[in-house]
């Protein structure tokens, strides 16, 4: 007997009071075929209300992926657990999910999204929760905001600081879903689910197990259905024992404003030469300069901002290949793209389950970090997920508290204050009006990295600017190099607002770094 049903049909199998968990990151991989059925059955007939959501990865965007929006009313949610959420420029109107939260309509939290993958883990097997040391003495620790991102959700905690074989651990409670709702590219008519046409797998075997493990029902939004037996089955990334009802969505796109692209779901190989590289300026120097921290045969995650260039400079450098480059969506090796596409990878040479990727991270398993900053503090701790004003342009920490906790190495990477107008002349950095926001302050407005607790571990951060760079010592930051035509007094240390020190070796960042030739990376 077929599973393929409608849209409406599936929703309607949702209840008052049920735990939603849904697979997607952005326009990756989004069900939203099916989460706009459900927002217009809630419209249609107020059913169903008071709904918890779960997503470890942001579903929809500001871009043409409406994603957790069309679920965003008020008395239709009563709880969201994200471990990121939709996000965009600070002119453009909040997504319906930031604007429920700001009004406390809604309990939200912002977990990792590594630790909410091992929640639903977790309840898969039955078992009570996670114990982790993933977000200690961070913003997700109970002894700070404990994720919490309103008050509403303050009233609710969700983690608890436990103590088990004389060490301290935070512990979130297992989740067992009532719903799933993942997306595939093709099913059999049993509901065999297989993903060669998108650019990752993320979590839809873990919500599907924990979901159908706890009596509940798991929905497959589709491209299309094959025929039985059609299937290879070393395709099939999830089972049709676990999956309950098929809905049919042909024009779903592959990522944000992505249609489809062979080469992110893998089955084309792009010419090299095909990528673009970033044009010279500030924003490329910074990349640069991160570049040179790396060696050969290395795997770096990277994360969002100026870390994305840093692929792109080793293509331009000849050196592409010299390390693998890991995110948190699931492709290994290739090249990470940029913009809407970010969290995909073109000619990748695998692609693993976003959980699994979260325990590669979590326990240090890769060499090197490149990521971003919004913040940074007299302590060297980071700032990635929250911007009080303007909430929305931020999406959370995502999987950053997972890859810095135990991470050997990390590059944090930015511009040195926030509106400053500059260019490179001549091989300096030239300052034509200074920022008007300082990124080097007392006290970061939210923990998503300690900088204290990697120092009592004797974990190496380093913070790239245009202008300088720091390291993260015994006693705070250290100024180590600045740029030519800096001012150290001037453009560093008279911007920060908070004291920085000097190194006795103080060095000037590379001349070539500011001119538009290759740099001979690694050579």
């Amino acid at each position: 007997m077929s599973k393929v049903i409608s849209a409406a049909e599936a929703v309607a199998k949702i209840a008052d009071g049920e735990m939603l968990a849904v697979n997607s990151s952005s326009g990756l991989c989004c069900p939203d075929a099916v989460l706009a059925a459900l927002g217009e059955r809630f419209e249609a007939t107020g059913s169903p209300k008071d709904l918890t959501s779960i997503h470890p990865i942001a579903a929809g965007d500001f871009f043409g992926t409406k994603g957790v929006d069309h679920i965003a009313k008020p008395g239709m949610i009563s709880t969201i657990i994200g471990g990121s959420y939709p996000s965009g420029p600070t002119n453009a109107e909040p997504p319906l999910i930031w604007q429920m939260i700001g009004r406390n309509e809604v309990k939200a939290y912002n977990l990792p999204s590594g630790i909410i993958f091992d929640m639903l883990r977790e309840g898969a097997g039955k078992r009570p929760g996670v114990l982790t040391k993933v977000g200690m003495e961070t913003f997700v620790d109970p002894e700070q905001e404990g994720g919490a991102m309103n008050a509403a959700a303050a009233e609710v905690p969700i983690v608890r600081r436990e103590s088990f074989d004389g060490e301290d651990w935070l512990y979130f409670k297992a989740l067992a879903p009532d719903v799933a709702i993942i997306r595939a590219t093709t099913a059999d008519e049993r509901g065999n689910l297989t993903y060669e046409g998108e650019g990752a797998v993320l979590g839809a075997m873990e919500m599907a197990l924990a979901t159908h493990n706890n009596g509940g029902i798991v929905i497959a939004q589709v491209r299309r259905v094959a025929a039985n037996g059609t299937l290879r089955p070393h395709d099939v990334r999830v089972p049709g024992i676990l999956v309950d009802y098929l809905v049919e969505a042909p024009e779903a796109l592959q990522t944000t404003e992505t249609p489809y692209d062979p080469a992110i779901s893998g089955e084309l190989m792009r010419p090299l030469d095909t990528f673009s590289v970033p044009e010279f300026g500030v924003q490329k120097v910074i990349a640069r300069r991160v570049a040179q921290e790396l060696q050969p045969g290395w795997a770096v995650n990277i994360g969002f901002g100026v870390s994305a260039n840093v692929p792109r400079i080793f293509l331009e450098e000849g050196r592409h290949g010299a390390v693998t480059w890991v995110i948190e969506q699931g492709a290994v090796g290739g090249v990470p793209l940029l913009g809407f596409q970010f969290g995909c990878a073109s000619n990748a040479e695998a692609f693993v389950a976003s959980p699994h990727q979260f325990a590669y991270f979590q326990a240090g398993g890769f060499d090197c970090s490149l990521l971003s900053f919004l913040e940074v503090d007299a302590e060297g701790s980071v700032n990635v997920s929250r911007l009080s004003a303007t909430p929305h342009r931020t999406a959370g920490a995502g999987g950053f508290v997972d890859i810095t906790a135990r991470a050997r190495k990390m590059v944090f990477s930015g511009t040195f204050n926030a509106g400053a107008k500059m260019r490179i002349e001549d091989g300096r950095l030239v300052i034509d009006k200074e920022g008007h926001t300082a990124k080097f302050v007392g006290k970061v407005d939210q923990v998503s990295f300690s900088g204290a607790r990697a120092r009592r571990q004797g974990r190496s951060a380093t913070y790239v600017t245009e202008r300088c760079v720091i390291e993260l010592g015994e006693d705070g930051l250290v100024v180590t190099e600045v740029a030519p035509g800096v001012d150290l007094v001037r453009d560093v240390l008279a911007q920060a607002a908070t004291p920085l020190k000097v190194a006795e070796g103080l060095k000037v960042m590379e001349a070539r770094l500011f001119r538009p030739g290759p740099i001979g990376l690694m050579a």
